[in-house]
């Protein structure tokens, strides 16, 4: 879809984000059905949020999960703790994802840079681990209070360079400023919210 300046819709100001470590609202209420919809054929299902932050989905789902946090001052600012039952305070193109059923990338695959994110994607389906990936479109961002993970190493996303750059992630849910994607068939299919209208 084009606006009426026949500029993609998603390049607008992106009014709505707030900065990491907290996570775009929009569908969340959605994704939640989703993913637990997704656990519910798997018997004790290994979870890993990726990039927890202020452990958006940790109070989202409400389920056991582990968690990667990088930035270690998040750990104790968000009391993440309590809300996990392992954290890794390390990469996670160092940690071993193996053991895990389903992983959330929520606001992380821009933090990387595509030559990482492509090699961690493609370890996800080496190994058949069902992963939903979210991400904003265009957004700059650098360095935040000191916290140099949060710089943005791919600020250009797009639906267009998602879908080219990792062609096997669909799109779950999305508008013009942010898509959740995943890897997998869902056992339901959703009705796609695009808030512009597209599809």
């Amino acid at each position: 879809m084009k606006l009426a300046n026949n500029e993609p819709f998603y390049q607008k100001l992106n009014k709505y984000f707030t900065k990491m470590p907290y996570s775009y609202n929009k569908f969340k209420h959605n994704v939640r059905e989703h993913i637990l919809l997704e656990l519910q054929n798997t018997s004790n299902p290994r979870v890993l949020d990726v990039g927890a932050g202020s452990g958006t989905y940790a109070d989202l789902l409400k389920i056991p999960m582990d968690a990667v946090e990088i930035w270690n001052p998040y750990i104790a600012q968000f009391n993440l703790a309590a809300k996990y039952n392992t954290i890794y305070q390390q990469s996670i193109m160092t940690v071993n994802i193996l053991m895990y059923d389903y992983i959330i990338l929520g606001d992380i695959l821009e933090h990387l840079t595509p030559t990482d994110a492509t090699l961690l994607m493609g370890q996800i389906e080496t190994y058949n681990i069902k992963c939903i990936v979210a991400v904003p479109y265009l957004y700059e961002q650098g360095e935040h209070e000191g916290n140099i993970y949060e710089t943005h190493h791919q600020p250009d996303l797009t639906p267009e360079i998602m879908a080219s750059r990792y062609p096997n992630l669909k799109l779950l849910y999305g508008d013009d400023e942010y898509g959740y994607y995943i890897n997998y068939e869902p056992h339901v299919a959703p009705n796609l919210i695009i808030s512009s209208g597209i599809l």
